[in-house]
């Protein structure tokens, strides 16, 4: 799949989930949950679920990097991919009035639904800025701590994401990732399927690559540890990656056996 073409699909996916036009997909894949129930599953609390607007968890995480960044009063937060600002929201609670949180994403829609989750929520240290993760519209040096959530598997460049990384942050700064990476190596049908990249796994990496690729950004003490599977799709469900893995590595397999979820931290 070509890299533009790759950008806009995903670009317009994320959009109509947004606007309401298509279901948010989490990393749940086709699990039967509501995303407060999912969002509880993989490491968010009940306090954390009260404190967002209504309409800013829209089921789209795989972890929870604000439980493990250790944000402190006063600090800028960067969450790339920011969604309806949901990690946002809890990020700006932690860091207080005197600190700040950037929200970037690609999706025009996705920012106007996160500003209009702030005015709702009474946010005022939260801005969202429409720009892609690739090229940061973010001044150097200017970040303490950098978290994304299920969104850096979706680049097509994810070195280039990482490199931007660094550049805003300050020296001693920190990211907090959670993602999706892969075990192994997906079957051909999988890795060219628009709908698997989409639904986060056609565009994940090894897991050890992308400790490789966070290292080769310049980071140091980088650590990424495996949070959960992706079990929840099963070959033989209407699902088209389930399809796709039916036909690439035949019945009786998991997506869980290639995709897991996964904690990444390093330091610059």
């Amino acid at each position: 799949m070509e890299k533009e073409k790759i950008k806009r699909t995903v670009r317009e996916a994320y959009g109509a989930i947004a606007e309401g036009r298509a279901k948010g997909r989490s990393c749940c894949g086709s699990c039967s949950c509501d995303n407060g129930a999912f969002a509880q599953s993989i490491g968010y609390s009940d306090d954390e679920l009260r404190m967002i607007p209504e309409g800013a968890n829209l089921g789209l995480s795989c972890g929870n990097p604000t439980a493990f960044a250790n944000l402190r009063e006063g600090e800028t937060v960067l969450d790339l991919g920011s969604g309806a600002g949901f990690d946002c929201f809890i990020a700006a609670r932690k860091v207080g009035m005197s600190g700040k949180v950037i929200g970037v994403d690609m999706a025009p829609a996705m920012i106007e639904k996160a500003r209009e989750n702030a005015k709702k929520g009474s946010f005022v240290n939260v801005e969202f800025r429409l720009g892609e993760i690739e090229n940061l519209p973010v001044a150097d040096s200017s970040v303490d701590t950098v978290i994304s959530n299920c969104v850096i598997n979706l680049s097509v460049d994810k070195a280039r994401v990482f490199q931007e990384i660094y550049r805003v942050l300050k020296p001693g700064g920190r990211i907090a990732v959670s993602d999706m990476a892969l075990l192994k190596e997906l079957p051909a049908r999988i890795r060219q399927s628009v709908d698997a990249y989409v639904g986060c796994v056609a565009g994940a990496v090894l897991v050890d690559e992308y400790k490789r690729i966070v290292e080769d950004a310049g980071f140091k003490k980088v650590n990424n540890a495996v949070t959960g599977s992706s079990a929840c799709i099963r070959p033989d469900t209407e699902d088209p990656m389930g399809k796709a893995l039916v036909e690439g590595a035949g019945n009786g397999t998991s997506l869980g056996d290639y995709v897991v979820s996964v904690y990444l931290e390093g330091y610059k």
